[in-house]
């Protein structure tokens, strides 16, 4: 087994590999939550017993094609979730500091257990958003601990993939999702509620896992426990050669204990670069639009005029695509790098967009159906598109924030991230349908606009992290970028005085 040094270097050990996957379960309960929203919303039984009207819209004859779906109570119910997450990665970035990040995920799958019973059983609107808030609460945690978890245990050489395992199980949340969705369907009148309560099944599961796996030897010896970090460090690596490792992290733990604090650390100019690339990230992942995506694909193809089972259908496919072209990511984000992924997808995602807009706008009017070539071209873009959202901006968006703070802010600015992610997930799923019903087709050419910053944003001001280890990102990166290193000057002169 090979020594972990200031390289990064060190080969992937079954421990690292076996804890990577447990604390990635966290990924599979955000995923199935996403994924099971939309199709539910799409269910008539579903309809009827808690959204009445939208149900009369949705089988009035000449209703609107692009207005079927607009409730505002509908969308609470799919974006209240994300508000209480906001809410609740604050409090998880404090929890994971003090108490580590292994309780932080059990907490998370605790929440999210409780949420899906609630939801499962609900017998009224309020018992429902109860539920959702719950499950928030457990994408909160699960969020702000998973992705640091793997970042901290993995060597740097294999950090990019490991930690797109979250976003694997993200995607493969999602397409269970979607054929538990297609087969509930059928289920009358009580489908919806076996959908819902099968969140039940991944939170279960990230709790008896967790229970089993170590927690990281950076949050071990933060806390002051320095002779159990050690020993976690020789566990996950496999080696009892691990002192040039241990000296990083102990050197990283001492640099935070003279700062301020993760929050106060954050106003120095010298977190500035990190904290608006992190942040940022988030705002362009979900302003992709794949969150309208992801969370009304039924509702969507619906809305083109296929019929309940075939837009069901057409959701699970787009979620197989979603699973496969996140395995892209994983073999080759930490060979070729974060910068090319980005980049591509968003040309990728751009060309989507646009002709998505474009067939919309030319073949499907308010009361027509689209005519079936070109539906089944929509479902063909959406795919194109979700596969490079798939091998870039979405496993990316994570592992970016995870990797790119030093250890006295890691947990305060990783919470940014999380929060910032939380709420334009929030504003994308209010306000979507709305949007829909309004702005028709250039719905997808406001997304479109947002593809084409994000794109120059990746091209000229986000740095390459490939490789690098996670406690050198500082000197390594910031402060040889041709923009962010301006903000390291004044740290830089006091240290040389």
């Amino acid at each position: 087994m090979a020594v972990v040094g200031a390289d990064g270097g060190g080969k992937l050990t079954g421990q690292v590999l076996i804890c990577s996957i447990i604390a990635a379960l966290g990924g599979l309960m955000f995923g199935y939550d996403i994924g099971i929203s939309g199709g539910v919303t799409s269910m008539d039984d579903f309809l009827i017993k808690f959204f009445p009207s939208v149900y009369v819209k949705k089988h009035r004859a000449k209703q609107n094609n692009y207005c079927k779906f607009n409730d505002q109570y509908l969308q609470l119910f799919t974006s209240s979730l994300y508000l209480a997450a906001i809410v609740a990665s604050l409090i998880a970035s404090f929890v994971c500091k003090k108490v580590g990040r292994k309780p932080t995920m059990q907490a998370a799958s605790v929440f999210f257990l409780v949420g899906a019973i609630i939801n499962a059983s609900a017998r009224d609107l309020a018992m429902l958003i109860i539920g959702r808030l719950l499950l928030g609460a457990g994408v909160g945690f699960g969020n702000q601990a998973v992705p640091l978890f793997i970042s901290e245990i993995a060597p740097a050489n294999y950090r990019g993939g490991l930690n797109i395992c979250f976003q694997l199980l993200i995607t493969v949340g999602i397409l269970i999702a979607n054929i538990i969705n297609y087969g509930t369907s059928r289920l009358h009148p009580n489908g919806w509620r076996v959908s819902l309560g099968g969140a039940a099944v991944p939170a279960i599961a990230l709790l008896i896992g967790s229970l089993t796996i170590v927690e990281t030897p950076t949050s071990l010896i933060e806390r002051g426990k320095l002779d159990e970090g050690l020993r976690a460090l020789k566990r996950i690596r496999g080696t009892d050669s691990v002192d040039t490792e241990y000296e990083e992290i102990l050197h990283a733990t001492e640099m935070a204990k003279k700062a301020e604090g993760s929050f106060q650390s954050l106003a120095k100019p010298s977190s500035r670069p990190q904290l608006i690339c992190g942040t940022i990230i988030q705002i362009f992942q979900q302003f992709t639009g794949i969150n309208v995506i992801m969370f009304y694909a039924p509702v969507l193809f619906q809305t083109m005029g296929f019929g309940s089972d075939a837009s069901l259908l057409s959701a699970v496919v787009t979620g197989l695509i979603n699973v496969m072209s996140t395995f892209i990511a994983i073999f080759t984000v930490d060979r070729c790098g974060r910068k090319v992924l980005l980049i591509e997808a968003a040309i990728q995602m751009l060309v989507a967009q646009c002709t998505m807009g474009i067939t919309l706008a030319i073949h499907l009017k308010s009361t027509n159906e689209i005519p079936n070539g070109y539906a089944l071209f929509v479902v063909f873009l959406v795919s194109f598109f979700v596969a490079g959202f798939a091998w870039s901006w979405g496993p990316l968006g994570w592992l970016i924030p995870s990797e790119i703070y030093p250890l006295e802010t890691r947990s305060a600015g990783f919470f940014f991230a999380v929060g910032m992610n939380m709420l334009c997930t929030f504003i994308i799923a209010q306000v979507f349908l709305t949007m829909l019903c309004t702005m028709r087709s250039a719905t997808f050419f406001f997304f479109s606009a947002w593809i084409v910053v994000m794109g120059c944003f990746a091209t000229f001001m986000l740095p390459e992290t490939k490789g690098i280890p996670i406690d050198e990102m500082n000197e390594r990166v910031w402060k040889k970028h041709w923009f962010w290193k301006k903000y390291f000057k004044d740290e830089d002169d006091n240290q040389k005085v």
